[in-house]
Order: structure tokens, then C-alpha cells, then sequence
């Protein structure tokens, strides 16, 4: 912690001290522990106060332990102050107020304890204010980011500071089960609003997953004129399916690059014909400038993309094989998108009503990339001019 406090990384601060990466992890952010019956609880992080250089004024964890040793031997208080040059009321009051719920005296529950009651921890913003707490409730009762109701609250109240949030403030009320917050905005789906579904902070991982390869002939991403980064134009869609428990039901995922507009395909089948006939009818309704160029996964379900070509005139083209970020607005849509349907849940249950309501409220949000405006405002734009320019 100490070496974290000035400025080394996690990784470079758990080489120093000789311990894995995984426990200074723990240490950190805490971990969740499955017991054998079943249940999960979850370890808090480590106090920073007790692991943090004091002033000799309050007792180190040294002279805690030697406390405990020599009160083991059968020293009193006067003894042990003498022994280690503080009066004996501070070891009595010490030896009094840390002990372990077994009755005894542990030096290291003493430290940790000692620390808590040294927090003295403010009341927060966000819970001194009725009005700030509302608003932030009612924006995660619709799955709202942090983000997205920080930058709201400056455009509802730009002349009212008291109202303004940083995005890290939402974030550390949500994680700090004691504030309630997390309890307001808690669905029967998921014990949380976010979109990782999270109630404690965790660090990042970096998974790698393999893609599957799909059987030519197919256009792949390098051929479709323009690079991942570039959204200066319109109608280039990118699309994938979120599937539920062993690939026995899934939703067809559609996004427009430029406005992030985003639209689901109900599949009562998961397999290439039907796929073929759904995304046909999600698109048809467009102009065709609109519907330019699909981008996809090497999937089989898309093996009848020439015939998606021939009734559309859209272009599909693959990405390479394990490189999601190649439709990074895809990926980052199906991530906001669990928090509508869980992994490992039945898609089946999902009626096209459920999903045309769920797409509604996905494209009403304001994005920070848009301006801070919602989808359905640049996308109806499109469609109502070819001439406007979403995105000037």
C-alpha cells in the first residue's frame, strides 16, 4: 500500500515485497470466497489506515505484538508499559478495547481494529442531498452509466455545483454497501446496476479468447475501404449474436458505427437461414444508404451472407479470427447489453416486445461519444435527410 501511495504499479509494488500479483489484488480490492455450502461472502480489502506509516504517538504493530507476548506471560499493564516506554493506562485501555471476539488478545485483529476506528469517515455528498440521491437512483433504475449522469447533472443544474457529481463519487457510493445506494437501484436480475453487474470494485483482466473460422468465400475487414477507427460515414453497420447457456438461444445484435444506434433481432433459431431471414427484415426498412456494409465474426451463423448481399445490396465482411475490437462498438453494445439479459440465462423468454423495449431505452441514452446526445436523435436525423451530417 505504501509503495502504491507513491506511485508504484500493483504489479511492480507486489515484486518488491516478494508476493504474487493475484494476492496484492486481494489485498486491494478485496475477493469474493465460495464456501463449501454454497454460499459466497465477500473479503474486504485490506484497511488502508492499518498498513499506512503513523505517528509514534499511537501504538505500531510492533508494540502490539510484544503486547500480546508479554500479556501471554502474565505481565500486567504497569509491566508491559514500562517494557515498552508508554504509560500503563495506554496498555490498559489498549487491552480492553481490541479484543478478539474469542476473548483474547491478537496483536493483528487489535492493529486492523484500532485503524477502522481511526477512519472517521464523512458523510458523502450524494447521501447529504435528497434531491442529488433521487436523481442518481432514478438514472440507475434505467441502467444509466456513472458517466452518463455525472455529465447530466451539469447540463440539468449548470448553476448549482451543489448538484454536480464526479463520475468516481457514483461509482465509490455504489461500491460502499453502507450508503443504501446499491440496495434502491437492486433488480430481481442482477445485484447491481452496472453494466459489469458488479457490487465491489475489481481489477482488469485481459482474456483472450480464440475465434472460429469461417469457410470462403467472404470479403474480409481489410477490404472495406476504411480502417475499425474511422465512423466519418453512415450506414456501416457491425453486428453479433449474444447467446445463452450451450448456444441454445440468442439475440442478433446490430449497431450503426456513426450514431451508435443500436438494434435486436429475435431469433426463435439459431442457425444461418433464420439469421438470414431476421436481419433481411431489421434492414429492408432502410434506405439503402443506410445499409451499406454489415461487419461480423467468422460465425457460422452467418454462412449465408451471399444471400444477405444479393436482397440487400449489403456488403458483409468478416473480421479476423480473435479480433473483437475490430467491431468495438458491437462489443462495447453487447457489454451494456447483459445488463438486460445475463450470461448464462435462457434468451428464449425474450419476446420481440421485450426487446424492442429494452432497444428504445438503449438508444434514448445520451453518449458521451455523441455529444452527450442520445442515438435516436442522429439516427432519425439520418433517415429524414441524407444531407445531414450526424456527427457535425
Amino acid at each position: 500500500m505504501e509503495l502504491m501511495a507513491q506511485g508504484s504499479s500493483l504489479r511492480a509494488a507486489c515484486r518488491e515485497v516478494g508476493v504474487s500479483r493475484s494476492a496484492g489484488q486481494r489485498w486491494k480490492n478485496g475477493a469474493r470466497v465460495r464456501h463449501a455450502d454454497g454460499t459466497v461472502t465477500f473479503v474486504p480489502p485490506l484497511e488502508p489506515l492499518a498498513v499506512r506509516q503513523i505517528s509514534p504517538r499511537f501504538l505500531s504493530e510492533e508494540e502490539r505484538v510484544r503486547i500480546a507476548d508479554l500479556a501471554s506471560r502474565g505481565l500486567g499493564p504497569t509491566a508491559i508499559g514500562r517494557e515498552l516506554g508508554r504509560s500503563a493506562s495506554t496498555i490498559s485501555r489498549e487491552l480492553r478495547r481490541n479484543l478478539h471476539p474469542t476473548g483474547q488478545y491478537r496483536p493483528f485483529h487489535a492493529h486492523s481494529a484500532a485503524a477502522v476506528r481511526r477512519r472517521r469517515e464523512r458523510p458523502t455528498k450524494i447521501m447529504e442531498k435528497a434531491e442529488l440521491f433521487e436523481f442518481v437512483v432514478d438514472k440507475l433504475k434505467v441502467r444509466w452509466s456513472p458517466q452518463q449522469i455525472s455529465r447530466a447533472l451539469r447540463r440539468e443544474f449548470p448553476a448549482d455545483p451543489s448538484m454536480w457529481l464526479a463520475t468516481e463519487s457514483i461509482y465509490q457510493a455504489l461500491y460502499r454497501h453502507q450508503t443504501g445506494l446499491l440496495r434502491r437501484v437492486k433488480t430481481v436480475d442482477a445485484v447491481s446496476p452496472l453494466r459489469t453487474a458488479r457490487d465491489h470494485r475489481r481489477g482488469h483482466t485481459r482474456v483472450v479468447r480464440a475465434g472460429r473460422r469461417f469457410a470462403q468465400p467472404m470479403l474480409s475487414i481489410h477490404d472495406r475501404g476504411f480502417e475499425p477507427t474511422d465512423r466519418s460515414a453512415a450506414g456501416h453497420w457491425e453486428g453479433d449474436l449474444i447467446v445463452g447457456p450451450h448456444h441454445r438461444s440468442a439475440i442478433a445484435t446490430l449497431v450503426e458505427r456513426q450514431t451508435r444506434y443500436v438494434k435486436l433481432v429475435h431469433l426463435p433459431a439459431q442457425d444461418s437461414a433464420t439469421l438470414r431471414s431476421r436481419l433481411v427484415t431489421a434492414l429492408d426498412g432502410l434506405p439503402a444508404s443506410l445499409r451499406q456494409t454489415l461487419t461480423w465474426d467468422q460465425g457460422t451463423e452467418m454462412a449465408r451472407h451471399l444471400e444477405i448481399t444479393a436482397t440487400l445490396g449489403t456488403k458483409v465482411y468478416f473480421c479476423d479470427a480473435a479480433s473483437p475490437w475490430q467491431r468495438g462498438s458491437n462489443e462495447n453494445t453487447n457489454g451494456l447489453l447483459r445488463q438486460y439479459f445475463p450470461k448464462s440465462t435462457d434468451l428464449t423468454v425474450h419476446t420481440p416486445h421485450d426487446l424492442a423495449r429494452v432497444e428504445h431505452e438503449l438508444n434514448g441514452r445520451p453518449r458521451h461519444i455523441l455529444g452527450d446526445r442520445p442515438p435516436t436523435e442522429l439516427f432519425s436525423a439520418l433517415l429524414t435527410s441524407a444531407t445531414v451530417q450526424a456527427l457535425q
